[in-house]
């Protein structure tokens, strides 16, 4: 199976099954951040061989590094890996849509395309926000497929914000005692 042929523009359920062991990965490294009190995302590079190159979850907030975020860091173990700044046959998986910081390091490393779970509605910027598959100025395309294990991927992050709300809530309340 060659892992890097462009989706349909509808991806029917097979498509979407094929990434899902990649994205159950990313998942788990999603639940790592989480675990360390930062937002649960996680992302994989998979090869064109269908072999994960890297693996990176938000560190953020417990590096204090604006930049620590899943995919950078995914990025960076898997041109670690291989040897190069590019990865013209790898894809990445990812937990929720890439932001802007994102889309450009997609670009720099040349991914063949992005697979993602949950939109990101206020800083998604492969469908959300702009479509960074169709940038007019670069010089490098991509394919992207959405949805791949969306309610588990939406509900930990929703869970996850929901809890940090509860938490500056009780705090807010203390606060005022």
């Amino acid at each position: 199976m060659t892992f890097y042929c462009a989706p349909s523009p509808i991806p029917s359920p097979d498509e979407l099954s094929v990434w899902e062991p990649f994205m159950h990965e990313a998942l788990l490294l999603a639940g790592a951040a989480e675990e360390r009190g930062d937002v649960p995302v996680g992302a994989v590079v998979v090869g064109g061989c269908g072999r994960i190159l890297g693996r990176g979850e938000n560190r953020t907030i417990f590096e204090n590094d604006p930049t620590a975020h899943a995919e950078i860091l995914a990025l960076r173990e898997a041109c670690s890996q291989v040897g190069n700044h590019r990865l013209t046959d790898a894809v990445l998986v990812v937990t929720l849509e890439p932001c802007i910081m994102c889309l450009g390091a997609v670009i720099q490393a040349r991914l063949a395309g992005v697979v993602f779970a949950a939109t990101d509605p206020k800083a998604g910027c492969l469908v959300s926000r702009m479509n960074g598959t169709e940038l007019p100025w670069s010089n490098h395309h991509f394919w992207t497929l959405g949805g791949v294990l969306e309610q588990e991927c939406s509900a930990k992050l929703s869970g996850f914000f929901q809890k940090r709300r509860q938490e500056k809530k009780i705090s807010k309340n203390l606060a005022e005692r």
